[in-house]
């Protein structure tokens, strides 16, 4: 059986990862206290005892706060960790597909859907942190395979302690009195994640290089959230429009996918996929 390292495995991505592919991989997913990936020995050591074919890079610092508060130690995971990893994949010959971040586009002076090759210079720790990831992984291992990945979501929860998403904050939302508000300057793609984890599959084929990832939107966060709702049949009335979130600088972090597409994979457009689960879970 071919064998697939995972890591960040106890992570919201990387968990629902493992559990998907644990009857196609024979699955190391290890535990922090047995993978240092911010350090190189642990890193190889554990390469040289399980000998992957395969890697998935979940492990992040992806908390933005954290990333401010703590950039030494974000950039030792973020930047330092991923390389080694990357490095590691080149050394003992596993492909090697590493998480990135649609939060690279941030602040790039266009307007999205932004394609992978445009100019990128994020104003947060965490977006210049994945930005280097990706320079520094691409030269240690050419042949890596880095997915910038949008803002994710599921339905349901996995793990204890968990945080929260789009979809599940929105559920509880919905059940509770109180009046809510999505920003009306915010535009990106919101994607399940079990659309990102079973596309992993295909995107393993992939020659190295960046790739966007994810589902597509043309509308707000707002305007996605209402028409959900509108679609839904469900009251509209105590959603408000947020206008003040990045009302000085709009984020449009949009990702043209034909990259994506050309590659075989196609995602479900943001609203759709909202509403299809929408109609199971919020009804």
């Amino acid at each position: 059986m071919k064998r697939l390292l995972i890591t960040g495995a106890s992570g919201f991505l990387g968990s629902r990862t493992a559990d998907f592919y644990a009857g196609e991989y024979d699955i190391c997913a290890p535990a922090h206290t047995r993978l240092d990936i911010t350090n190189p020995e642990n890193v190889y050591a554990l390469f040289r005892e399980f000998r992957p074919g395969f890697v998935i890079h979940c492990a992040a610092v992806s908390d933005l706060g954290m990333c401010e508060k703590d950039p030494e130690g974000s950039r030792r995971i973020n930047v330092d960790g991923s390389r080694n990893i990357a490095a590691a994949c080149a050394e003992f010959s596993a492909k090697c597909l590493l998480c990135g971040s649609d939060q690279v586009y941030s602040q790039n002076g266009r307007k999205g859907p932004h394609r992978e090759e445009e100019p990128i210079d994020p104003p947060t720790v965490y977006g210049q942190e994945k930005k280097t990831a990706e320079e520094e992984c691409l030269a240690a291992n050419p042949d890596c395979i880095i997915l910038r990945l949008s803002w994710m979501y599921d339905t349901c929860t996995k793990n204890a302690g968990e945080h929260g998403d789009f979809f599940r904050t929105l559920a509880a939302r919905l059940q509770a009195s109180e009046t809510f508000a999505y920003p009306t300057h915010d535009m990106r793609g919101i994607t399940d994640v079990n659309e990102v984890i079973r596309n992993f599959r295909q995107a393993l084929e992939w020659n190295g290089g960046i790739y966007n990832f994810g589902s597509p939107n043309d509308r707000s966060t707002y305007e996605t959230v209402r028409a959900m709702l509108t679609s839904l049949g469900l009251d509209t009335g105590r959603l408000l429009k947020n206008e003040e979130a990045f009302a000085s600088n709009p984020r449009d972090i949009r990702m043209d996918l034909q990259k994506s597409i050309d590659g075989g994979i196609t995602f479900s457009a943001t609203l759709d996929a909202l509403i299809r689960h929408g109609r199971t879970f919020l009804k």
